[in-house]
């Protein structure tokens, strides 16, 4: 019985994901997999996803381990499978390296994307000249670089790998790939950064993951940022260039709120809800009277395009960072059902579970940074959303109450709000409506039954 080895490669990812982080494997060297059998969980810049193996066999070989950042076409699990008969599907399935994902299919050009998720259905089988070996995987896409001996090509797979040697200043043209066909592979880079190191001050340099150097005569970290946090960064940075904001906040007494929020859940403790889903569903009501807020701003064609429904994003510290799930046609639910998809989307976030379509899709974000017990922060508006509303702490303050008898300082429940928004797609007028309509309701929840 005869043995064909095939590679499973990273597949495209959407979303215009190029590269993905290992976080573990599901299976071993020796293991037999089945058809679309998961084999290694993967963290990219939107979440992290189990990947099937379109192949059945006997695992041969792991490319990679965990922590080690693979490009979309690189390798990840070799496959050897029985080839049984000529007509056996199993067979001709491990006989032909791209429905499996090979190299060859991935820099083909007339290949296709291959998505997460939707496992050797939807691989396209194509043809192959006769004289095209079908057990060896073809060679990574070589890369010329010009070092210090000269132009010399060099198989380089990954960018990131090209990036660290870059910022350790290594001339790649001097290492020696220790992968297939002398692919440079990044435990190459990182032993050649271990080694300059050594040679140059006799320590042993921190974990790959943290790398330090001396700059200046100062002992300085390099954190590499990866997967949401690299991707969130980007947003950020973004968001700052491009977005020409600006902050209104007010105070609100969040008095009566609170004493609303305790009697609903008194009345149905097995359906609580939170104050993030009572100002949420303020937000909702008051986005119907300022839709211009419910919108992105295109700068090519210079139009601002008004969505009908609200994808409510919501700010969530996660082990991973700061990510921002989203709850789709929020505008239609009720709070209940907003604070129950709210507490499932969290724990989903923490959990490391969210699927990136739970990240894509929102139009309106609020932040309740008042958990990390501060009283206000100017946030930073997700891109390319026009706004972001903050809410601040609940605090005892002394507010100035209106009475039958007059005003009177008393103690009262108070939060301030800020709402961060693109002044291309409003003016300061608009946002203070909206603003002061979610401060009103706060102030007198009551007013929401008219308006539900």
């Amino acid at each position: 019985m005869s043995t064909n080895t095939t590679s499973f490669v990273l597949p495209d990812l959407g979303e215009g994901l190029t590269e993905a982080e290992i976080l573990r494997w599901l299976v071993q060297v020796g293991d037999t997999v089945a058809v679309d059998q998961p084999v290694v969980e993967v963290e990219t810049a939107k979440a992290s996803v189990e990947l099937p193996c379109p192949h059945a066999g006997r695992v041969e070989h792991l490319h990679g381990s965990p922590g080690d950042v693979i490009a979309v076409g690189a390798p990840l699990v070799s496959v050897a499978a029985a080839a049984e008969s000529p007509d056996h599907p199993d067979s001709r399935r491990a006989a032909d390296p791209t429905e499996c994902g090979s190299d060859a299919a991935a820099t083909s050009s007339d290949s296709e994307a291959v998505l997460v998720g939707y496992g050797s259905g939807t691989m396209a089988s194509r043809t192959h000249s006769p004289t095209e070996n079908r057990s060896h995987k073809q060679p990574p896409a070589p890369v010329t670089v010009a070092g210090s001996r000269g132009e010399r090509t060099v198989a380089v797979v990954s960018p990131l790998v090209r990036r660290m040697a870059r910022e350790h200043a290594l001339d790649v043209s001097t290492l020696a790939g220790s992968g297939p066909d002398g692919l440079v592979l990044r435990r190459d880079v990182t032993a050649a950064i271990a080694a300059q190191s050594t040679d140059t001050d006799g320590t042993v340099p921190p974990p790959r993951d943290s790398d330090s150097v001396t700059t200046r005569g100062e002992a300085v970290q390099r954190v590499p940022l990866r997967g949401a946090r690299r991707s969130a960064a980007e947003q950020l940075a973004r968001s700052r260039r491009e977005i020409p904001e600006a902050t209104v906040w007010v105070d609100a007494d969040a008095t009566e709120l609170m004493r609303m929020r305790r009697d609903l859940n008194a009345s149905s403790p097995e359906h609580s809800v939170g104050l993030l889903a009572l100002v949420s569903r303020f937000c909702l009501l008051g986005l119907r009277r300022y839709p211009d807020l419910n919108a992105t701003f295109d700068p090519e064609q210079g139009e601002i395009l008004r969505y009908h429904h609200v994808g409510l994003g919501f700010a969530a510290q996660t082990p991973r960072g700061l990510m921002v799930p989203v709850v789709p046609n929020a505008d239609e639910k009720s709070a209940r059902e907003l604070s129950a998809e709210l507490t499932e989307l969290t724990a989903t976030a923490r959990a490391g579970e969210l699927t990136p379509q739970q990240l894509s899709g929102g139009t309106f974000t609020v932040n309740n940074y008042g958990v990390f017990g501060v009283d206000g922060s100017a946030a930073i508006i997700p891109y390319p959303q026009a706004a972001i509303l903050g809410i601040g702490r609940i605090t005892r303050r002394p507010w100035v109450v209106h009475t039958d008898t007059g005003e009177e300082l008393r103690p009262r429940d108070v939060v301030e709000l800020t709402l961060a928004f693109d002044h291309r797609v409003c003016d300061g007028e608009t946002a203070a409506g909206l603003l002061r309509f979610v401060a009103d309701r706060i102030e007198r929840p009551h007013l929401v039954v008219a308006e539900a």
